[in-house]
C-alpha cells in the first residue's frame, strides 16, 4: 500500500535497521587443538605423527579432498554448504610464546611477542571511535569478568550474562547512592575516580541493555550449555535492536595434554552445536548478513602427540569466521605444511593482526592503524 514515490525511503529505512554490523568473538580457551578439529586427512604425516589420536578417515566430515572436519562439529556441515563459514588456515604471530597467560594477552592486546600492552585491541577501538561509540555497552562481553581485549585507556566494555542480575545489583541501595553522590564532572584520572567512572557507566548500561533486550524473546533452540546461553543471550541483544558493535564470549577446556580425543570431542560439540544453532537462528531474524562471527584459541598444539595420548603447547593455529556475507567462504587458504617445522611446530602464515584488521577495516569502518598501532594489509574474507 506504500506509495511508489516512498519506495525508496521505505528501503533507505529498512537497510538501516538491518544494516547495523556486529562483530562476535568465540575465545576457545587453552589452547585448541586446530590439527584435530580441521583434520589434514589428505596429509600422510598427520597420521605418521599422531598414531593414536589422529581422527580416523571413515570418521571424517570431508570439505575437500585435503581437509575436514572432527566428527564433533557435524552439526557446522550445513553452516558450511550454506556458504556461511570460512576456514582461515596457520594463523599466528612472528617469535610464539607457549605460555596460556602470555600468548592470550598477546592475543586479546594485538602486540608483539616482545611488547607489553595494558589495553585490549577492542577496547582501542572504542578509544579510537568515541565520537560514535559513546557508551560501554558499545563493546559486551557476556559473562561476569571482562576480558583484557575488552579494556581501554580511555573507555572499556560492559560485561553482563544476566540483564536483570546486571540491573538489580546496580540498584542496591550501597550502589546506588555512590553513583549519585558522584557525576562525571567531579572524576579525575586517578584510580578513585576511575572506579567511580566505572560504577556510572555500569548503573547507566544497565538500564538501558535490560528494557531494551526485554522487548525480544528468542525464539531460535539452543543446546543447554554454557556458550548454547551466552549466544543465546547475543542473539536476544542484537535482535533487540541493542546498539553494540561487538560481542565477546569464550569457552574453557582445551588445554589437553591427556588423553585428548574424548576432551577435545566433548568442547568441540558444546561449540559446534551453540554456533550452529546461533547462525541458523540469525539467519531466520534476518540478521545473519549483518553479523560476523570470529572465533581463535591463544594457540594451537604441536604437531607430534606426546606420550599420553595428548598435545602439548604449539603455534599456529586456524581461525574460524562465519557470516551471510563472507566474500571467500569455505577454505581460505591452503592446509598447514607439515613438512617444514620450526621445533617441531606449524609456521605461521597469516598475522592474526591481519584478521583484526580485515574486521576493523572491513566490518566495523575503522582504520586498523588507529587501534593495531601501525597499519596490516588485511585479507579478502569479507
Amino acid at each position: 500500500m506504500v506509495p511508489a514515490f516512498l519506495k525508496p525511503f521505505e528501503a533507505m529505512a529498512q537497510s538501516q535497521i538491518s544494516g547495523y554490523k556486529n562483530l562476535v568473538i568465540i575465545q576457545l580457551s587453552g589452547g585448541n587443538d586446530g590439527l584435530n578439529t580441521i583434520v589434514p586427512y589428505g596429509n600422510d604425516i598427520y597420521y605418521q605423527k599422531r598414531n593414536t589420536i589422529a581422527i580416523k578417515k571413515p570418521d571424517i566430515i570431508t570439505l575437500d579432498d585435503m581437509q575436514g572436519l572432527n566428527p564433533a562439529l557435524s552439526s557446522l556441515k550445513e553452516i558450511y554448504d550454506q556458504g556461511w563459514m570460512s576456514v582461515i588456515n596457520s594463523v599466528g604471530y612472528p617469535n610464539p610464546d607457549r605460555s596460556h597467560f602470555r600468548s592470550m594477552d598477546i592475543w586479546q592486546t594485538a602486540s608483539d611477542s616482545d611488547q607489553f600492552l595494558t589495553n585490549g585491541w577492542i577496547g582501542r577501538y572504542l578509544d579510537s571511535n568515541c565520537q560514535v561509540n559513546k557508551n560501554p555497552y558499545t563493546a559486551i562481553e557476556v559473562d561476569d569478568t571482562l576480558s583484557l581485549a575488552m579494556k581501554g585507556a580511555k573507555m572499556k566494555g560492559v560485561a553482563v550474562q544476566d540483564p536483570e542480575k546486571l540491573y538489580q545489583t546496580t540498584r542496591e541501595p550501597f550502589f546506588k547512592d555512590l553513583v549519585h553522590e558522584h557525576n562525571s564532572a567531579d572524576l579525575n584520572e586517578d584510580n578513585l575516580g576511575y572506579l567511580y567512572k566505572t560504577m556510572i557507566d555500569s548503573y547507566s548500561s544497565a538500564d538501558y541493555i535490560r528494557n531494551t533486550s526485554k522487548t525480544y524473546n528468542v525464539t531460535g533452540q539452543y543446546p543447554a550449555t554454557q556458550l548454547g546461553n551466552q549466544l543465546k543471550t547475543v542473539s536476544k541483544f542484537i535482535n533487540s535492536g541493542l546498539q553494540t558493535r561487538v560481542y565477546y564470549v569464550s569457552l574453557s577446556g582445551f588445554d589437553t595434554h591427556i588423553r585428548q580425543q574424548d576432551q577435545q570431542a566433548r568442547q568441540l560439540k558444546i561449540y559446534g552445536d551453540a554456533v550452529a544453532a546461533f547462525v541458523k537462528d540469525l539467519k531466520q531474524t534476518g540478521k545473519l548478513d549483518d553479523t560476523m562471527v570470529m572465533t581463535f584459541s591463544e594457540f594451537g598444539r604441536r604437531v607430534e602427540q606426546n606420550a599420553s595420548d595428548g598435545t602439548d603447547h604449539g603455534t599456529a593455529n586456524n581461525i574460524l569466521v562465519y557470516g551471510g556475507k563472507l566474500k571467500k567462504a569455505g577454505i581460505y587458504n591452503n592446509a598447514p605444511d607439515l613438512a617444514t617445522l620450526e621445533d617441531g611446530d606449524l609456521k605461521y602464515e597469516i598475522d592474526f593482526r591481519d584478521v583484526y584488521a580485515t574486521l576493523l577495516d572491513k566490518w566495523l569502518d575503522m582504520n586498523n592503524s588507529q587501534v593495531l598501532n601501525r597499519n596490516f594489509a588485511g585479507m579478502q574474507f569479507v
